[in-house]
């Protein structure tokens, strides 16, 4: 069987080890179920010919290695605008809380200005994957199957790799502090046996990791685990990579982000944030 990140099992849904996060080995990562809980709600009818707009997660609790029970339904229906919701639970306590906007796109003819002020306003384009350096990434155990470490691949473009971090090719490219980095990823394994990755379920996967890959906290002395996730974007993703262009802002006895622009091969395609309980372990 091809490996995947979850088996099916009836109307559950069973974690692999691929989606195993680096806080708690007996937890997941959190773009493992909002990747999973993405996936379906693209499906869902009528409206699936809508572009997404917004999608947002709130973990309320870490999602444990454990079945997986999704409901989902469409909140307010719409031909323009329409509301998706969804809910995550484990042993029959919710753990995550997921919603999406999906909205009429702006039409493919506009007057030059509008145009041309979108793309004056946007950010410059990056370096193709290729380009990056091949990163084995794990926050904790560098040898554990997790959702980093064996799930996703990475090419980092900037940003000073950490412990656990294992640079899988020598380089001499210069490196800015930690704190900020652009890395590109891909996903190695579907999400489901036997069902392919959409562009949608691989932006969700890889934006929850600007956290991880911008820390600016050593992570053997600091918990930055992120309380939610809320992506926006500008048009449809395209293709296997996405890159995150990403920073973390911790402000002493205030809150603690980190945010990201998102790219695929074509250039930028939306923005991602994370709000961040820190704490000393």
């Amino acid at each position: 069987m091809t490996d995947s990140i979850f088996l099916a099992d009836g109307e559950l849904f069973v974690p692999t080890e691929h989606a195993r996060g680096p806080w708690d080995p007996r937890t997941l990562h959190g773009g493992a179920p909002a990747a999973l809980i993405a996936a379906v709600f693209e499906r869902m009818e009528p409206g699936a010919g809508l572009p997404f707009a917004r999608l947002s997660f709130e973990f309320l609790r870490p999602v444990p290695m454990a079945p997986l029970e999704l409901s989902t339904r469409i909140s307010r229906p719409g031909r323009r605008v329409q509301a998706l919701e969804g809910e995550l639970s484990a042993d029959g306590v919710t753990v995550c809380r997921a919603a999406a906007l999906r909205i009429l796109a702006v039409p493919e003819e506009l007057p030059e200005l509008a145009v041309a002020q979108v793309k004056a306003a946007g950010p410059d384009a990056i370096a193709a994957p290729q380009d990056g350096q091949h990163v084995h990434f794990a926050l904790d155990d560098a040898e554990r199957k997790s959702f980093a470490a064996s799930a996703m691949e990475m090419r980092f473009l900037s940003g000073q790799p950490l412990a656990g971090e294992l640079p899988e090719q020598d380089t001499s490219a210069n490196h800015i502090p930690s704190g900020a980095a652009t890395v590109w990823m891909r996903l190695r394994h579907p999400l489901l046996p036997d069902e392919p990755l959409t562009p949608i379920a691989r932006v969700v996967a890889t934006s929850d990791f600007g956290n991880g890959v911008a820390a600016v906290l050593p992570f053997e002395e600091y918990l930055f685990i992120n309380a939610d996730l809320t992506i926006s974007l500008n048009r449809r993703p395209e293709g296997e990579w996405v890159a995150l262009q990403a920073r973390t802002l911790l402000h002493p006895d205030g809150i603690g982000w980190a945010e990201s622009v998102i790219h695929d091969e074509q250039g930028p395609v939306g923005r991602a944030t994370q709000v961040l309980v820190v704490q000393r372990r």
